[in-house]
């Protein structure tokens, strides 16, 4: 209920000081959090179900601006990139790549993979363990690179 309240007081100051972009991202974190509560009968979300909300947020901007780039339009880019930077700071502190690849060494020693038919199992475990901190896509960069 943290981040609702947080949301709450966030929108009421991006309305005093008329900032139309970061009150777009914040109310569409707003409407995805109560699409997620009405369409799954539970009221209420659990911390990794709004990380994983915030992500899918920022996936979608980043995608976004990424296309509207490689179509020449910069003027739909720029505003979807800043949603993307306002509803990340939502998130939790990102980690770096050398704490991932750290993270990643440990999951390779525990499990015992050896090859790349392990990837799933030790995506699997990264992703879980670093749920809100490190991007997949990044996880699963460096996963490839230690197991081949």
């Amino acid at each position: 209920m943290a981040l609702q309240e947080h949301l709450t007081d966030s929108i009421k100051e991006a309305m005093k000081a008329k900032d139309s972009t970061r009150l777009e991202a914040l109310r569409a974190i707003k409407s995805a959090i109560l699409l997620e509560q009405t369409s799954g009968g539970d009221s209420t979300l659990s911390e990794e179900k709004e990380i994983q909300l915030l992500q899918k947020l920022v996936k979608q901007r980043r995608d976004s601006a990424t296309i509207y780039r490689e179509q020449k339009r910069e003027d739909l880019a720029v505003p979807e990139e800043a949603q993307a930077e306002i509803i990340a700071a939502f998130l939790p502190e990102q980690l770096s790549s050398e704490e991932i690849e750290k993270c990643v060494d440990k999951i390779i020693a525990d499990t015992g993979a050896a090859g790349m038919k392990d990837m799933g199992k030790v995506m699997g475990m990264a992703n879980k363990e670093m749920t809100g901190k490190a991007d997949g896509k990044t996880i699963a960069t460096i996963v490839k690179q230690k197991l081949s």
